[in-house]
């Protein structure tokens, strides 16, 4: 059991580096509580990685992955929809928006359905058709949890030094981005015109943040000093 936990939190946290959900756990910690993200993601990585377990060491069934990565898509465009109506009522960075009641259960179910299928909860189901299971699945969610911690830190400390309203505008981009993604590439299987949608919204949507930006400079008012300078 030992060797068998320390394997999997291994494999998954080596796994999970550079992985969707470690920029699902960021982008939650842009606009919650790093405590509240990281609450929803430990529930999220015991329903997933049990649910590994018991496929690969009992069940030995796969899982649809087109239909779940559908609801996923689904869930992340909603989820986007919800976070830029946020964002457009938080343009005063001193307001500040209240932990919505069911927001746990938001982070549960959108990382549950960011994962199921994904090469993290194929590794879970490999390594319980070979090793104990009870080690796999407490290995396997302390790597879940531990990879995605690092991710909510760096979404924690950018939550203290960045205005409230353009961190709410991030998230609701990188949600958008996110079900983009797994509805071209994960749902229709067309990967390389996910690549191209998503890579037109981000290059869209930098562009316009770049006017805004240039626009807002040049109609700063211009200080005492630089008039006297002149």
């Amino acid at each position: 059991m030992f060797t068998a936990t320390l394997i999997s939190l291994a494999v998954v946290f080596v796994a999970e580096l550079g992985d969707k959900s470690q920029l699902i756990a960021m982008t939650y910690a842009l606009r919650h509580r790093w405590w509240v993200v990281l609450s929803g993601v430990a529930i999220a990585a015991t329903l997933v990685h049990g649910l590994s377990v018991a496929i690969g060491h009992f069940l030995g069934l796969t899982l649809p992955e087109r239909p779940i990565a559908f609801a996923g898509a689904i869930a992340f465009l909603l989820f986007a929809v919800w976070t830029w109506r946020e964002s457009r009522g938080s343009d005063n960075d001193d307001v500040q928006v209240p932990e919505p009641r069911f927001v746990v259960f938001a982070i549960v179910s959108s990382f549950v359905l960011a994962e199921l299928g994904d090469k993290t909860m194929l590794a879970t189901v490999t390594l319980a058709s070979d090793h104990n299971w009870a080690g796999v699945w407490i290995g396997a969610t302390a790597g879940m949890v531990l990879a995605d911690g690092v991710a909510i830190a760096a979404g924690a400390l950018l939550h203290k030094r960045l205005p409230a309203g353009f961190l709410h505008s991030l998230a609701s981009v990188l949600f958008l981005v996110f079900g983009l993604w797994l509805l071209f590439a994960g749902a229709l299987g067309l990967r390389w015109v996910a690549v191209g949608v998503t890579g037109s919204v981000l290059l869209g949507v930098g562009t316009l943040a770049l006017v805004r930006f240039v626009r807002r400079r040049n109609a700063a008012p211009t200080t005492p000093a630089s008039i006297n300078s002149t």
